[in-house]
């Protein structure tokens, strides 16, 4: 008796599933998440709930009070703290700070481990805010965190079958990370899983309740044009930010065969190549910066 191969909907179904144990966000981090969607929340509603979580408190201080936001003087309180940032920008912060845990881990092959992929997810969240911040939409905090957040599926794939994917790794570079992939990554997802990383990380923004744009940007980063026009823009972002993180030396960049980034692209985001250059040349002193408020 043979069995019939999962679907792409059960392979994803059964991930998340499994996973749900093991790769959840701290109840005080769904709260917050919660509250900040809701209209009617206000900055003392979001100050009761984080005033009981002493090591987030202590975060949001180290972030607000860091190069990335660059405002004058020492912020002590996190109710003005919350008054300077905005809920939204608090909200991405817990939600960076729950996400690193989940990042954390050995090595799978002496080529890769979680930490790599961690590294490239913050240089991918500090691009999309710079290219956010060029094109003026207002979408710099959402950008940042939707680049934090954008490979998350292969977290759920490491999560729920450790050997899967170390399967996949030799397939996309049979012989270490220094050749050219052999074969497209997403490929070798499908191969092995049933389905790939948007779809593993659609599934786990559904899971998780988070805004209907992370699941488009997990979902959809690849493959961007499928999308209708009005859905792109912030996608478009991220997609571009992962071009010019991959492009950076020694970077992680087996899901993204050219790092150049598309015309359609840059058509959707209305940004020239000149300009995307430049952001690129910025880039990685923009990551030590991010990198040096996430730590801890």
């Amino acid at each position: 008796m043979t069995t019939q191969p999962l679907t792409k909907d059960q392979a994803v179904a059964a991930a998340i599933r499994e996973i749900s144990h093991i790769a959840t966000l701290p109840e005080i981090t769904l709260k917050i998440i919660e509250l900040v969607e809701s209209p009617n929340s206000t900055a003392q509603d979001l100050h009761k709930v984080i005033a009981n979580d002493p090591a987030l408190c202590s975060r949001i201080l180290k972030v607000v009070n860091s190069a990335f936001y660059g405002l004058p003087g020492q912020i002590g309180s996190i109710n003005r703290a919350i008054v300077l940032l905005g809920l939204n920008a608090v909200k991405n912060i817990a939600i960076a700070a729950s996400l690193a845990k989940l990042f954390r881990g050995g090595s799978l092959t002496p080529d890769f481990s979680a930490k790599d992929l961690w590294t490239h997810s913050v240089a991918v969240a500090s691009g999309s805010k710079m290219i956010a911040d060029h094109i003026k939409l207002g979408l710099a905090d959402e950008a940042f965190l939707a680049g934090l957040i954008h490979d998350i599926g292969m977290i759920v794939e490491i999560q729920y079958d450790r050997q899967k994917f170390i399967d996949v790794l030799a397939k996309v570079m049979p012989d270490g990370k220094e050749t050219a992939p052999a074969c497209s990554m997403l490929e070798a997802e499908e191969q092995v899983f049933g389905a790939n990383h948007q779809d593993f990380g659609h599934g786990l923004c559904d899971k998780w309740k988070f805004p209907r744009s992370f699941a488009m940007v997990t979902g959809f980063h690849h493959r961007t044009q499928d999308l209708p026009g009005e859905a792109r823009t912030l996608v478009s972002i991220v997609a571009a930010a992962d071009r010019l993180a991959g492009a950076l030396p020694g970077a992680f960049r087996l899901d993204v065969a050219e790092t150049a980034v598309p015309p359609e692209i840059l058509a959707d985001l209305k940004i020239t190549g000149e300009a995307m250059n430049q952001i690129a040349q910025k880039l990685p002193e923009q990551i030590e910066t991010v990198s040096a408020m996430l730590a801890g």
